[in-house]
């Protein structure tokens, strides 16, 4: 039977722009579920009006304006700080010709003209020489945890800087979709190993990646000496001002220090000393809970979930006696070292516990490292962290403790035009733009609770509660929230939220300005007086999503709407050496009607807010993790969930190895979709594989199997 078989009846109820497996696997339903935030804080309608005139607010005026033309520093880059960084003028090393919006059943991966793709990695591929080729009808535990894991979604390759031609390949795995991995009488036959290969397949995968020289492809090292499986039963420490609380004691760990495992784990960042972060997100579907407050504030149910890992281990089910905690042993920043597969990766509890998308750190003026994270849920928060200690440049032993001790902020927003100027509709307000200030309200300061009637180990372990006591601002599922290494300005993926001013639920406001926003909008932050340590800022939108040729609401800063490409459901965020934004999307076949896909956002100029397309992704898939190495000439992204929607046998995708008949499969291929890393490259000097299509690959040839060097040993 189909796993999605017990959840049909919520196919009318998803939120408008996922397939309902998509909404099953990933988040566990969560838009077809009660919204979780149902506190009474402030909303921004209730406070517009004492916002008027805001222009001069805080004595912001001068910034606002001049932020649209030019930044001086606010954060140091991972190599180095600067006086002064002025953001350059437009253009960027990738040039390219927008591609038209693909539909959305369409099957292919679409690149520009001039440019091929490639896998670098998918599902299954071995990572070690002591790991087997992948063959799907022959999957267990053991062999998926020396495998490349399932639905892929942040992405990094760290470039060794001795040659460039060799580097580490880091991916988190957030999901699985057993509809599509397994064979449906097998999986009603094998539910327990087909839970331990689910577990075996979240996580982490690192992987060395060598190249012939810079601007060519690169392919991934089988048995590479840094190679490392991170799954759902690995060792991580706890580490920060609650390692060792109550809270965080179970029957298996005693001293509250120690978990296995790391799960739903969604975008993430790499430190300026080259550690990853990475957030979890939808943890809770993973855990039965009791029914408290605390557990429906974070959209944990007392019913049996539908993953049923509870059946194999009983730490997934808070009614097993000793296990009552460890759900608050989820919901974290995780920190892993990419270069030492034997080190131990690290859960920082001093940042808080929420559905993290992520988090993203920069260098602040006075030497702190600052880092920010969006909640993703309806009506939830943005949050930043500030550390106690300083970064300190080549000294990575000690920066890789800057995370565990620190001050945490939420962020109020305030507008400044007219409440009754912010209908729902999308209308730009009079003064011509959506934006306003606001303030970081602190949840922790020099190692002590700010919130009244909550401890500190009360308010890192249940951080929206913390939120919702100081009146944060609700937001339209924060998502991505990345600081701009040029500029030093701060953009903020707002995805979507169809339960904005409905039914009782908060109404529009200045930073979210539409009901039923389906397409979701990017918010551009300023720090005040570019001092990202302190807790005043201003901030505007600066796009609206949607299809202009059919949404009078959308929204690219002025930019005519009639030369942008269509957008919706921002997500994942990165930038070009130049400066400009680059945009991928989740959710666009189920609001726009076209496949998932990859945006350039130019930030600068007369053409700020132009919005260009530059590859879309397969039929069912999301576009994740995009990673623009501009200065080569290419553009890497985690395609993850392709033909979702379609089952083990009746796939509805056959991306990337396009086997079209299981019996011509070859040994490490798969008749069906599997969740990849893709590479983008420039074909003007040659390199790279051909396809038979320029335009769809359907054909394509392109198998990514990686080349052994007979070195290093299979882990978990």
């Amino acid at each position: 039977m189909s796993l999605t078989r017990t959840f049909l009846p919520m196919l009318g109820h998803t939120r408008g722009n996922r397939d309902a497996a998509t909404c099953h696997f990933k988040c566990g339903n969560a838009c077809a579920k009660d919204v979780c935030n149902t506190s009474e804080n402030s909303y921004f309608r209730d406070i517009a009006d004492s916002a008027l005139g805001r222009r001069a607010v805080l004595g912001l005026g001068a910034v606002a304006s001049a932020a649209l033309v030019i930044g001086t520093e606010a954060f140091g880059t991972p190599a180095a700080h600067a006086d002064t960084i002025v953001a350059p003028k437009g253009g960027g090393k990738l040039n390219f010709k927008a591609i038209a919006p693909v539909p959305r059943t369409r099957d292919a991966m679409t690149v520009p003209e001039g440019y091929d793709w490639a896998p670098v990695i998918r599902w299954g591929d071995p990572l070690f020489n002591n790991a087997p080729a992948f063959d799907i009808t022959k999957q267990s535990a053991k062999r998926q945890a020396g495998q490349f894991g399932y639905n892929n979604d942040y992405l990094n390759i760290i470039v060794d800087k001795y040659s460039g031609r060799s580097g580490i390949l880091v991916a988190n795995h957030e999901y699985t979709n057993e509809d599509l991995m397994f064979d449906p009488a097998w999986y009603e036959a094998n539910k327990p190993e087909a839970a331990k290969i689910a577990m075996a397949a979240h996580g982490f995968s690192v992987v060395e990646v060598k190249r012939v020289k810079a601007g060519t492809p690169w392919s991934y090292i089988r048995g590479g000496e840094r190679n490392r499986r991170i799954t759902a039963t690995t060792a991580f420490a706890i580490d920060g001002p609650i390692a060792g609380s109550e809270l965080l004691k179970t029957v298996a760990d005693p001293t509250g220090r120690k978990v296995l495992g790391t799960l739903n784990n969604c975008a993430g960042g790499t430190t300026p000393w080259g550690t990853v972060l990475s957030g979890e997100e939808n943890f809770n579907q993973y855990f039965r809970g009791t029914g408290t407050a605390n557990d429906a504030r974070y959209g944990i149910s007392d019913e049996a979930t539908e993953r049923g890992w509870e059946d194999v281990d009983p730490r997934f089910s808070a009614h097993n006696p000793g296990y009552e905690n460890e759900i608050n042993r989820f919901g974290w920043i995780v920190e892993i070292d990419p270069q030492n597969p034997n080190s131990t990766p690290v859960k920082h509890t001093a940042m808080g516990r929420f559905k993290h998308e992520g988090a993203n750190v920069a260098v602040a003026k006075d030497g702190r490292v600052v880092a920010y994270s969006g909640d993703d849920e309806r009506f939830d928060y943005v949050y930043k962290f500030v550390s106690k200690d300083k970064y300190r440049r080549g000294d990575r032993r000690h920066n890789m403790t800057l995370l565990s001790e620190g001050d945490l902020y939420v962020a109020k927003f305030s507008g400044n035009s007219p409440a009754a100027q912010i209908d729902g509709s999308g209308a730009v307000p009079a003064d011509g733009s959506f934006d306003g200030s606001g303030t970081w309200i602190p949840l922790v300061q020099d190692g002590v609770s700010k919130v009244q009637g909550m401890s500190l180990e009360e308010v890192l372990v249940y951080t929206r509660l913390a939120g919702d006591k100081v009146g944060a601002t609700k937001m339209d599922r924060p998502e991505d929230v990345e600081p701009s290494p040029v500029t030093g300005k701060l953009y903020i993926a707002l995805t979507n939220n169809t339960q904005r001013d409905t039914s009782g639920k908060a109404t529009v406001d200045e930073a979210n300005p539409r009901t039923k926003n389906r397409d979701g909008h990017v918010i551009e932050l300023t720090e005040r007086n570019n001092n990202a340590t302190g807790t005043e800022f201003i901030w505007n939108i600066l796009l609206v999503a949607g299809d202009p040729s059919k949404d009078e609401s959308t929204y690219f800063s002025g930019f005519p709407k009639n030369k942008v490409s269509p957008i919706a459901c921002p997500d994942n965020l990165a930038f070009d050496s130049n400066g400009n934004l680059w945009i991928s999307t989740d959710g666009q076949p189920g609001t726009i009607g076209y496949c998932d896909a990859l945006h350039k956002v130019t930030l600068t100029g007369r053409e700020r807010g132009k919005v260009e397309q530059f590859l879309a992704v397969p039929a069912g898939a999301e576009t994740c993790g995009p990673l623009i190495h501009d200065r080569d000439g290419s553009v890497f992204v985690s395609v993850q969930h392709p033909g979702e929607g379609g089952t083990f046998k009746d796939p509805t995708s056959f991306f990337p190895d396009y086997v079209m008949n299981p019996s011509k499969a070859k040994r490490g291929e798969v008749y069906g979709p599997r969740p990849s890393v893709v590479q983008v490259f420039t074909t003007a000097k040659g390199h790279g594989p051909k396809h038979n299509e320029k335009d769809n690959h359907n054909n394509g040839n392109d198998k990514g199997n990686g080349h052994g060097n007979n070195k290093g040993n299979g882990q978990k």
